[in-house]
């Protein structure tokens, strides 16, 4: 019984990290709030029989996918040593488009980079290189992200100015040279 809703219903709440409005989760797997409740309930029953380290909990007229509770210290213990790994590609790029631009929202990355950018976000703000900065006057209520001190010190930078200009590539460049060639 709805189970492409089901596992679309648990793939979001994965992918997102954060709560989501039950509006949202309705809105995305075509489930009605009734169905909602029971395909949330049917998932947390599954979770419980194969004794697996997550579990979903409810937040007001929000779920939110979460790790079981008697499993945190190994959470904890997994993410220390992450924060001491070096940045991926992918990790560098977000935090590029976060420092140049903030205060941003994951969508705004999203956008940006033209995928799902949830993951490298939360990592970053594991890692202590973003922080959250408050909600946007916008419909949802997006949390904007921003760059920390320990960004700066990390990268040897004084302030958000020493950033290194960014240099239009080759190819907006001359695109950038044509149209002021069409128009003289």
């Amino acid at each position: 019984m709805y189970e492409q809703e089901k596992a679309i219903l648990e793939a979001v709440l994965f992918s997102c990290g954060d709560p989501v409005e039950s509006e949202r989760l309705c809105e995305v797997t075509g489930l009605e709030p009734m169905f909602l409740q029971r395909a949330v309930e049917q998932l947390e029953e599954s979770y419980q029989q194969r004794h697996s380290g997550l579990s979903i909990v409810h937040l007001g007229d929000s779920y939110q996918m979460v790790t079981r509770a008697e499993y945190g210290s190994a959470v904890r213990q997994a993410l220390t040593i992450k924060k001491n790994t070096p940045l991926s590609p992918a990790a560098s790029e977000v935090l590029a488009i976060i420092a140049y631009n903030q205060p941003v929202t994951k969508s705004f990355v999203e956008q940006v980079r033209g995928v799902d950018s949830s993951s490298i976000v939360n990592s970053l703000v594991a890692k202590g290189l973003i922080e959250e900065d408050g909600r946007l006057n916008l419909p949802g209520r997006p949390i904007a992200y921003r760059t920390t001190d320990n960004f700066l010190r990390s990268f040897s930078l004084q302030s958000l100015e020493d950033l290194p200009e960014i240099h239009p590539s080759q190819a907006e460049q001359e695109a950038s040279l044509e149209g002021q060639a069409k128009t003289s």
